[in-house]
């Protein structure tokens, strides 16, 4: 279980994940030391999963975000296994989503425009197995993207 200090640790830590382990230790009140024995057995727990970069697809061209709905032929026994692991490969598949429920996949599939969206929508997307139905969801606006919990 988490006390107050680990709290205290992972909010920080959401908020700036760059700051040096000094830094943060002089921050929170306690020596580097103990700072990163705390860090570590957060990631042993599998409290913390570690650090990442958050790249702004939009900064590197890419204009148009589609969620895909998808229904599958449930009468084949391996269809989700079979449909998730061609899903993978495509690279423009940003995110993979399983529903209980009448939709059973969700794609989150980024393109540079409409035209490159239709590519792939035509040459990758319709050719997964197993597919059923799809709707297509176009992104207007992200509203709210926070990974932070309130901790």
């Amino acid at each position: 279980m988490l006390d107050d200090l680990d709290r205290r640790i992972l909010r920080y830590m959401q908020g700036d994940p760059d700051t040096s382990i000094p830094d943060l230790a002089d921050r929170i009140g306690m020596t580097a030391s103990r700072l990163s024995r705390r860090l570590d057995k957060l990631r042993e727990t599998g409290v913390m999963l570690g650090t990442r970069a958050v790249i702004n697809w939009q900064a590197l061209g890419y204009a148009v975000e589609v969620s895909l709905r998808i229904t599958l032929d449930k009468t084949q026994p391996r269809a989700f296994d079979e449909f998730i692991e061609a899903a993978r490969l495509i690279p423009e598949v940003v995110e993979i989503q399983t529903f209980l429920g009448q939709v059973d996949v969700r794609l989150s599939v980024i393109a540079r425009d409409m035209a490159h969206y239709q590519d792939i929508y035509r040459e990758q997307i319709l050719t997964l197995p197993h597919i059923n139905d799809i709707e297509a969801l176009m992104q207007v606006a992200r509203i709210k993207s926070d990974e932070s919990l309130p901790i």
